[in-house]
């Protein structure tokens, strides 16, 4: 289905490791821009649709996940993607919504690409099928470091931890330096934010950005 141009709606994106605390920071934008009289709908990736909440079942809670290929991963999420785009994030744009997005392309590019080793181009091809010109006008990055990350992983996770929240420190090391790398090349969409400071001082510079972008 081809995808018709964003008018007045903008996409933002929230990124980070696990444990950083992007989606209590994009629950909080949602709020504060709703009761500044913003039309805004929020959304996850991989999931969004029933089609893409089904493949996020497959990714995070498989049972042979642990046996799943980084590649298979990939096209895992991008399938998600594709889905998410066309059926939510593309319609809500050309009405005029902000779309808060938990996770959104760059997530493949640091975690499958730097983290899981794929080669660059692919991802980056694969990534740009599945969103067509759906890309984020505003993109957060949550930083953290990977000790505060795993720990908070830890005193969050349940019984039965997903295939993410199981991975090793070498992995979540290559996950950060794999953000901020992304956010040097991409200075004019990537905003990088510490994540260890306060709740409230994180809030506050997010939506001091996010209104520069939507006043454009």
């Amino acid at each position: 289905m081809p995808l018709k141009q964003k008018s007045t709606g903008k996409l933002i994106s929230f990124e980070g490791s696990e444990g950083s605390g992007k989606s209590t920071q994009m629950a909080r934008l949602a709020k504060d821009l709703q009761a500044a009289g913003r039309s805004v709908l929020t959304t996850r990736e991989p999931g969004g649709t029933e089609i893409g909440e089904q493949i996020r079942n497959i990714i995070v809670h498989n049972l042979k996940g642990d046996e799943m290929t980084p590649e298979t991963e990939l096209l895992l999420f991008a399938a998600s993607r594709a889905q998410h785009v066309r059926e939510l994030i593309a319609p809500n744009l050309t009405k005029g919504v902000i779309v808060l997005c938990d996770r959104y392309l760059d997530s493949s590019t640091v975690y499958q690409g730097v983290a899981r080793n794929l080669a660059a181009d692919p991802v980056s091809q694969i990534n740009r099928f599945a969103v067509g010109n759906a890309m984020p006008d505003l993109t957060f990055i949550l930083d953290v470091p990977t000790k505060v990350s795993l720990a908070r992983i830890k005193q969050r996770a349940s019984d039965l931890p997903d295939r993410m929240e199981r991975e090793n420190i070498e992995f979540y090391e290559k996950v950060r330096a794999g953000y901020l790398l992304l956010a040097k090349s991409l200075p004019s969409r990537v905003v990088v934010i510490d994540g260890t400071q306060s709740e409230e001082a994180v809030a506050k510079k997010i939506w001091a950005d996010a209104q520069k972008v939507l006043k454009t």
